[in-house]
């Protein structure tokens, strides 16, 4: 049976029956951010000369294992997908020459969800720009069509890139040459901080910078929703894709920063904790790309002052590699925000990105607002009824929430992770602190509490959306690293243990995450399910050495257990509430005793489904319901409840 169309109704997600729905689904996949053709995997060489002619058919899976995959998906109970694709994969050959087998192979992903019994929002995926600049996203013509010259990035040290920093012949982890989850400080690096300044505020900073015609801004606008309208074309009349992700985790560039600002601590100008790594002021940026030598301080973490601290000076681009192409210009330079003096270069307008005509600009209101609505207008040109899944600058907008021109039919579509555990791959319990603060928790109730705290917190943020009336939560990404304490659980799997002892502390930390969710009624999409994850500390998700797959091909022991495969089930194979006749009030999971209570309000006629996964109730379980009536369907490890009226419905599973 076909999947009914979402929409959305204050802080719910509901069908044209009124009944309300929670999404509980997973990220497909970590390794869709690189070709398959070749494999484009960053613990391979590359130098991406080949950027034109790769293919990314084959990412998430070959359809040929799509059944296999979808399959165990709908057994762990997911009913939604963040389906990644990237422009990239879309438009990689060049301006306007899009990959049509590709986009046949992603429609047909979309349907096969669908008849899985899961929806679909679509993640155009970007992480730091672009595979060149040490992630993945855009195409690699777009730093032609500005006049850099990406293959002189890492000479001139415009960017951090796995490829070109690690040794492949030693393996394994390297912490001196490419330290844990330093991918993302390349937002700080010129290669990244130029490309997102022009992708959103080029027509600000620099109107006078025109591709074939059109303002910087508006051609690699124009080219990324055109890739984006490509796939809404090919899967516009699949009832179970909902909408589109605005963008993955966009940058802000040098968008409201002070020209000569390093900042080394927490101050007027910014009052941020500082975060490790290169201290890049704006002015450092444009003149390492220019081919300047510049000395910037590197920050560090001193895990016993629990504090970022400086930790030296580095010399970059100390050979003067300009990344600008023969015959092209900064056009920062000439919009006046530095200019060049007996070779160096000195500051013109400290405030050239903070102001412009006497007026403080911002980046949410600013350029995100307006980005929103191109989004929202492209998408829904081709299926008025689809939403927009909005995210901001995940280290800038929670601050300033969203915009207020954000158009109707937005979801809250905002990341969060436990950061310590993400960037450390640690998750010290039942001991929790903070390096970055020096806080610390004791036990899981208050790491849950923490937890509840800063998601509700993103959650206050939707009620702004939609005119005032609020937006349904739905966390895009969320997570563990699996490789936690030196892949201690890999290891312990290598020789033998195949028990859940090894899996405990992921078990505890998803849990504790998952508690905090069912707290909060909101919505969630795990990152994330990876078909080509392998318990090695040099591959993991395949990109950039991140490890948080839910599943590894590696630890498929089973070809016939559906559930072979899956890493720490018990923390996030639980049951919920998926669809109800009503609106929920309350959902509440113990994992240790198997005891789940969910209440909700009834309002008229029809069934409420729950999942009851068996993973969580091996022998069994009771059911329980006051103000109605509950049918169980086994098979598909599913109770339906029936109201007897309308009121509270009150229902409690017991394990056996």
């Amino acid at each position: 049976m076909a999947l009914r169309r979402l929409q959305i109704e204050g802080e719910w997600f509901t069908d044209e029956s009124g009944h309300a729905h929670i999404l509980r689904g997973v990220n497909l996949g970590g390794d869709c951010k690189m070709p398959y053709t070749p494999n484009g995997h960053t613990n391979l060489p590359t130098d991406f000369s080949d950027h034109r002619t790769v293919s990314f058919i084959g990412r998430p899976f070959p359809l040929a294992e799509a059944e296999e995959h979808f399959s165990r998906l709908k057994a762990w109970g997911f009913n939604c997908l963040r389906l990644l694709t990237t422009w990239e994969a879309v438009e990689h050959a060049g301006p306007g020459k899009y990959d049509e087998a590709y986009l046949d192979y992603f429609a047909t992903l979309c349907r096969m969800a669908g008849e899985h019994g899961m929806y679909v929002f679509v993640d155009f995926h970007q992480d730091v720009w672009s595979r060149m600049t040490g992630g993945d996203g855009a195409p690699g013509w777009c730093f032609e069509a500005v006049g850099l010259d990406l293959t002189k990035f890492h000479e001139a040290g415009a960017a951090h890139v796995m490829q070109y920093k690690y040794d492949f012949a030693r393996g394994g982890r390297q912490e001196d040459r490419y330290p844990t989850m330093t991918w993302s400080q390349n937002y700080r690096y010129p290669a990244n901080a130029l490309m997102w300044t022009f992708f959103f505020a080029g027509a600000t900073f620099c109107p006078d910078f025109k591709i074939e015609g059109r303002n910087v801004q508006d051609y690699l606008q124009d080219h990324y929703l055109g890739a984006m309208e490509a796939v809404a074309n090919r899967i516009r009349d699949l009832p179970n894709v909902i909408g589109f992700d605005s963008l993955n985790e966009p940058g802000s560039g040098y968008v409201g920063r002070h020209l000569s600002y390093r900042h080394l601590a927490k101050s007027e100008i910014d009052p941020t904790h500082p975060r490790p790594g290169l201290a890049w002021s704006p002015l450092d940026g444009l003149a390492v790309a220019r081919g300047l030598t510049r000395t910037i301080p590197d920050l560090k973490l001193d895990t016993q002052q629990m504090r970022v601290v400086h930790g030296g000076d580095v010399t970059v681009n100390p050979n003067g590699t300009s990344i600008w192409m023969e015959g092209a210009e900064c056009p920062f330079e000439r919009a006046g925000a530095y200019r060049m003096k007996g070779g160096e270069m000195e500051v013109a307008d400290e405030f050239f990105f903070l102001k412009q005509d006497g007026r403080v600009v911002t980046m949410e209101r600013d350029f995100m607002g307006p980005f929103f609505q191109r989004v929202a207008t492209r998408i829904r040109s081709i299926e008025s009824d689809w939403l927009l899944f909005a995210e901001l600058d995940p280290g800038e907008g929670f601050a300033h929430g969203f915009p207020k021109d954000t158009p109707r039919g937005t979801v809250n579509a905002s990341h969060w992770y436990d950061v310590v555990t993400l960037s450390t791959k640690q998750f010290n319990f039942p001991t929790w602190v903070n390096p970055y603060s020096g806080r610390k928790l004791e036990g899981a109730d208050a790491i849950e509490e923490q937890y509840t705290k800063q998601l509700g917190f993103i959650k206050e943020n939707a009620k702004s959306l939609n005119d005032g009336q609020g937006a349904p939560t739905l966390i895009g990404e969320f997570g563990i690293p699996f490789d936690l304490d030196q892949a201690s659980a890999y290891k312990a799997w290598a020789a033998g243990d195949k028990s859940d002892k090894p899996w405990e502390k992921h078990v505890i930390a998803l849990d504790l995450m998952y508690n905090a969710m069912d707290k909060l009624l909101i919505s969630s999409t795990h990152w994330n399910y990876t078909a080509s994850n392998r318990n090695d500390q040099a591959v993991g998700d395949g990109w950039n050495q991140e490890d948080l797959s839910i599943y590894s091909i590696d630890q498929r022991a089973n070809r016939n257990d559906i559930n072979s495969g899956g890493r720490a089930l018990a923390g996030f194979v639980r049951p919920y509430p998926r669809t109800i006749a009503g609106r929920p009030l309350k959902v509440k999971f113990k994992r240790e005793t198997g005891l789940f209570r969910f209440v909700y309000e009834a309002l008229g006629d029809g069934e409420t489904e729950i999942f009851v996964p068996s993973l969580q109730y091996p022998d069994g379980f009771t059911v329980e319901v006051e103000g109605g009536k509950a049918t169980r369907d086994d098979k598909n490890q599913s109770i339906r409840v029936r109201a007897d009226g309308a009121g509270k419905v009150g229902v409690t599973l017991t394990r056996l």
